[in-house]
């Protein structure tokens, strides 16, 4: 991945692909730089990133450039009359692995929104995962008022004060803090503005549903697709009911249970409650109230749940996610009842509280994906029926759990070993067939053979609908 630091573009690890603020360019288009001048666009209205030319962009494999120095003299000379205002960048010319490549660093700008004029058009850009797209007009306002050194809920909604109570924020915040609130902590708090009436944080903190496109769906779906519904609901009003009542919804159609050891007992429980919770004050305050249509929404299947979340890189344990607040006055007041921490450690919260459940395994890992502007976060229940019960005993002792060396010999789970002697037996078979025999979920099923695969013990033939799988080289177990 390619990561900033000071300005500046280093290279960590390999080319493994393009991110959010990573970008891979075989050469520097010339003829038609618009290809190229978006993702400037796209960093400088964002959180920076870095272009990176000389690296094929379907396989990643570095192919170089001729003159380097010529490519950066151009793409100087490129970025300054068609980005508008200039935004600042570094260039560098450097040998990776035997080729000449172009890095070209772009950190946030501070004006923005950051216009791209090419093919007799201009348009702010931003990145929405790993590419970069015409601002959406809701993007394109938020964009204004960073520029601005403004946001959203920060502005005067025009709404009196004294239309409003706050008795569900006051109690949530001696009950979290031991403190009262006083009678000029809307005003400190940035709730209420010296005119006595409400800013947009207030609006959607007070116990009146003032802020209509303020609202939370969930729904419990019968099977692991949507189709027929068992329950929904429709939640308005304060921010902190819209997360007490989807608390209470995911409990309510969560599995919990216990088992007993010889040391005490285990709680088997189907989401941490940490996690779910985290997820969904993600949601509520990161969301963009600009954007009609964009209301938060839980759903619940019988293998998983799904709520709306951030763009993320694949492993946020390992990989450092920036803190970025759209909405800083309601994160302060969270912050504040000790709901969440701003130090953008709250997307890693969710995978270690889950990592911490006694019935986890890796493949409940929770996944990050974004889709057509929308993000989603998936908590996977692990105490759905059909869920693989390998190494279940010594997960709960605290062993490992998932494939090691001890003495030259891999040692698999149980479940693992099914998969595999299946293989062996069925040379060819399909993910469905695998899927059916061992009554997993598809998602599952991925990543138990992805895992086989990584192992150096199975291996992928065929594309497409033919892919098939085939045991290869020797195990000991």
């Amino acid at each position: 991945r390619c990561i900033l630091r000071n300005g500046g573009a280093a290279l960590q690890g390999s080319f493994i692909s393009e991110t959010t603020d990573c970008d891979f360019k075989a050469a520097v288009e010339r003829s038609k730089p618009k290809s190229w001048l978006k993702s400037v666009s796209a960093f400088a209205n964002g959180s920076g990133g870095v272009l990176v030319f000389g690296v094929e962009d379907g396989h990643h494999d570095p192919v170089g450039l001729e003159d380097p120095q010529s490519d950066a003299d151009f793409a100087s000379e490129a970025i300054k009359p068609r980005i508008e205002p200039v935004p600042l960048f570094d260039l560098d010319c450097r040998e990776e692995r035997g080729a000449s490549l172009l890095f070209v660093a772009v950190p946030a700008g501070a004006s923005a929104p950051y216009y791209c004029s090419a093919d007799g058009r201009r348009e702010a850009y931003v990145r929405l995962g790993s590419q970069s797209v015409a601002a959406p007009p809701e993007a394109l306002n938020e964009l204004i008022l960073k520029g601005s050194n403004r946001t959203w809920d920060a502005l005067d909604s025009g709404i009196p004060v004294d239309r409003a109570s706050f008795a569900v924020l006051k109690a949530a915040y001696a009950f979290r803090t031991g403190d009262e609130m006083g009678g000029s902590d809307l005003l400190s708090f940035g709730l209420a503005t010296g005119s006595r009436t409400l800013t947009n944080a207030g609006a959607l903190l007070a116990d009146e549903p003032l802020v209509r496109c303020s609202r939370l769906f969930c729904t419990r779906w019968g099977g692991t697709q949507k189709g027929e519904f068992v329950d929904t609901a429709e939640f308005s009003g304060s921010l902190l009911v819209l997360l007490r009542e989807g608390l209470a919804f995911v409990k309510r159609h969560s599995r919990e249970s216990w088992e007993k050891t010889p040391d005490g007992r285990v709680d088997l429980r189907s989401y941490s409650g940490r996690a779910v919770e985290e997820a969904l004050v993600n949601a509520l305050i990161h969301r963009s109230y600009l954007a009609t249509g964009s209301e938060v929404c839980v759903d619940v299947y019988d293998d998983r749940l799904e709520k709306p979340g951030r763009p993320l890189p694949d492993d946020v344990v390992e990989t450092p996610v920036p803190s970025e607040r759209r909405n800083p006055v309601i994160a302060d007041v969270f912050h504040r009842m000790h709901y969440m921490e701003r130090r953008g450690t709250g997307l890693r919260t969710i995978c270690s509280a889950t990592a911490a459940e006694d019935a986890y395994r890796e493949e409940f890992k929770p996944l990050f994906e974004a889709r057509g502007g929308f993000f989603r976060v998936t908590l996977f229940d692990m105490n759905a029926e059909g869920a693989p019960a390998d190494g279940a005993e010594t997960a709960r002792n605290g062993t490992q759990r998932h494939a090691t060396a001890r003495n030259g010999t891999l040692l698999l789970s149980e479940r693992e070993l099914a998969a595999l002697s299946y293989i062996e037996a069925n040379p060819g078979s399909s993910r469905s067939d695998l899927s059916s025999r061992l009554g997993m979920s598809k998602r599952g099923t991925l990543r138990l053979l992805q895992r086989l695969m990584d192992l150096g013990l199975v291996e992928r033939t065929g594309s497409s609908r033919s892919t098939s799988y085939r045991a290869v080289g020797r195990r000991g177990v």
